[in-house]
């Protein structure tokens, strides 16, 4: 038995014969309601379709025609409005590229939450992750949903396996209509074009069984031609099952009517080397032990009754359509006034077209006489300003609508001039691009927690990685999943067990500059009110814990560990001063009671005395410290004669 792309088992003998519940038949049922789920998404995958023409400034075969103003249908304004939107709102999402936070549930997991939150930014940047962000958060702004799928992958690491996340098509995947949650779909189908030559070397099965294409999904209008006349599509259905009370998530891919792997058919165990059983058979626990569908969808505009959104280009279609009418028109209207046109009566005067429409002739040869009624120029309205305004209202519209304000892209009104009025201006301007980047954060989470639950299953052996430990310092440390695994509860489990799980906190790992700086403001403001000072560190908590600001935990946890360490210092340096004032070594004593100096430590007072500080201006110092100084000055002060 081995393991396939997907982290499932393929058999390993063509000729083993056993009862299989996935056959042709159980494919026929899938290709029916994988053309169901198609045909209730018709409307969604036209919508996405005109999406990406209007996102392509509408690029038709007819390009040329556009040049050829005031023919019919010639030019056409096409102005980029919304495809500004679209790349301002993505640049956003960019800008706060996200991190993980994992949080413990119980006291014990501390340390392996704070070990995952430095291993699976790590794996997924080996994944290539941001591109896929990058990628999703396009669709997400111009189709209304960006969609993930997080698997395993047993080819990666040279046979190990890992964790991959891609980026799926929206004209690929299909799910049950009606549904909002992905997870509540009974089956989900992904679909995907693959040369047969490539198929018939991998299966040598499918040799004279290939006869079409099969099943065809939707495409987008590519500017490029596409041949698939040699390509069939192979199809991946997950589906839910129940063992008892349990449901499971069971798995099956296939081309036509041939079975590349079901995991249903696995009703061996699985075993190592020496023929030990180490996982039950996949037919009774399925394919992935967190039992969920690989995949993460996120929505921009929520829609009732589906996993998917509406994008920009759906919000502002209306006003860009108005925006390049009203420009068309503009445009001809100045094309026709910067050319006079003329209206001529032949019976009269024979006058030479050609001279007259070229201006570079100086004399226009006619034949008989001309006046009003044998040559006459053709009258121009030109437009009025209410026309202009209406076309700044449609733009303003557009800006309104979509949040794309002036003010979100930088510029600020002349009378706006202080610092503090136009950073908080922005800060209003942007919070529709937080709540969408909020949105996706959230589909973020969703996808670290796969990523936890594949390191739970798969994790088997230890994987070394490269992490950044305290203070930035590079650490390589081995990990593997035996701490995740179910843990017992009492003395030999007689109260039961346990699995750890994490909360996820997610953060923007990139600021913008503005951000940075203010950050950096923030602290310098802390330096300089004495926050970061130990013996000041009552106050610093007390203040601190009434504000909020990222990364607010951290730094009192510093405080509180700085006024620690302080503490234990001053007692330890105290003792020592003391130790050297009973042992006699002044040496000693001096420079205790200088280092108390320096730290402002408050020596105890002796019996009926008051305290001594030995810090601060003027200085203080007790009669013992000065005697100690003398001493230590005589001593290694040569005397004269």
């Amino acid at each position: 038995m081995e393991i396939n792309q997907e982290g499932m088992l393929e058999s390993g003998s063509p000729a083993e014969k056993r009862p299989e519940p996935i056959g042709k038949e159980q494919l026929k049922k899938f290709t029916k309601i994988l053309r169901e789920y198609k045909a209730g998404k018709v409307h969604t995958e036209a919508r996405i379709i005109a999406a990406e023409q209007w996102w392509k400034l509408r690029n038709t075969a007819e390009e040329q025609k556009k040049t050829e103003i005031g023919a019919d249908g010639g030019f056409t304004s096409v102005s980029a409005w919304l495809h500004n939107v679209v790349t301002s709102k993505h640049a956003d999402a960019i800008e706060s590229y996200p991190t993980p936070n994992l949080l413990p549930r119980e006291a014990g997991d501390r340390a392996e939450a704070t070990m995952l939150s430095a291993i699976v930014p790590v794996i997924l940047e080996q994944n290539g992750f941001e591109g896929t962000y990058d990628k999703s958060m396009w669709a997400k702004m111009k189709f209304g949903t960006g969609c993930y799928k997080v698997v395993w992958d047993k080819n990666k690491l040279n046979g190990l396996g890992d964790i991959r996340v891609d980026k799926v098509s929206l004209l690929n995947i299909y799910w049950e209509p009606g549904v909002e949650d992905i997870q509540k779909s009974r089956y989900i189908f992904q679909t995907e074009l693959v040369d047969k030559d490539i198929l018939r070397q991998k299966y040598p099965e499918l040799e004279g069984r290939l006869k079409g294409q099969g099943f065809i999904n939707a495409k987008f209008l590519y500017d490029d031609t596409v041949n698939t006349t040699d390509k069939a599509t192979v199809i991946e259905v997950y589906y839910h099952a129940y063992q008892g009370s349990r449901k499971v998530l069971h798995y099956c891919k296939y081309v036509e009517d041939f079975v590349i792997y079901a995991s249903e058919n696995e009703v061996q165990p699985v075993t190592d080397d020496m023929g030990n059983v180490i996982a039950e058979p996949m037919a009774k626990t399925g394919l992935y032990n967190h039992g969920e569908y690989p995949y993460v969808f996120d929505p921009l505009f929520p829609i009732e009754g589906s996993p998917c959104g509406y994008g920009f280009i759906d919000l502002g279609l209306n006003p860009q359509i108005a925006i390049d009418l009203m420009n068309t028109a503009f445009v001809k209207n100045a094309v026709v006034g910067s050319l006079p046109r003329y209206l001529s009566n032949n019976d009269e005067a024979t006058i030479n077209e050609k001279e007259l429409l070229d201006t570079s002739k100086p004399v226009v040869h006619i034949k008989g006489s001309i006046d009003e009624q044998s040559l006459r120029l053709i009258p121009h309205n030109s437009l009025d300003g209410n026309y202009l305004n209406l076309l700044d209202r449609y733009v303003q519209e557009m800006r309104e609508t979509t949040g794309n304000t002036e003010t979100s892209t930088g510029n600020i009104s002349s009378g706006v001039t202080a610092a503090s009025a136009i950073a908080a201006l922005q800060e209003a301007a942007g919070k529709g691009s937080r709540d969408c980047i909020q949105a996706s954060y959230r589909a973020y989470a969703s996808i670290v927690k796969l990523c936890i639950e594949l390191i739970r299953q798969f994790y088997t052996l230890d994987r070394k990685f490269r992490i950044i430990g305290e203070n930035g310092a590079e650490e390589f440390i081995a990990y593997s999943n035996k701490n995740l695994m179910q843990q017992q509860m009492g003395v030999g489990g007689e109260i039961g067990y346990r699995k750890p799980e994490f909360d996820i906190k997610v953060y923007p790992q990139k600021r913008t500059a503005y951000n940075k700086v203010a950050n950096n403001e923030m602290a310098i403001q802390f330096f300089q009110l004495g926050f970061f000072n130990p013996q000041l560190a009552d106050q610093a908590l007390l203040c601190m814990e009434m504000m909020d600001f990222e990364g607010k935990e951290d730094i009192l946890r510093k405080i509180a560990r700085n006024a620690q360490v302080f503490q234990m210092c001053a007692f330890y340096i105290q003792q020592c001063f003391m130790m050297a004032q009973q042992t006699g070594n002044l040496a000693l004593a001096q420079q205790a009671a200088m280092d108390m100096q320096k730290m402002g430590i408050v020596m105890a007072a002796p019996a009926g005395g008051q305290p001594v500080q030995l810090g601060g201006t003027p200085p203080a110092e007790s009669s013992i410290t000065q005697n100690a100084r003398e001493r230590t000055a005589n001593t290694t002060t040569p005397r004269e004669g």
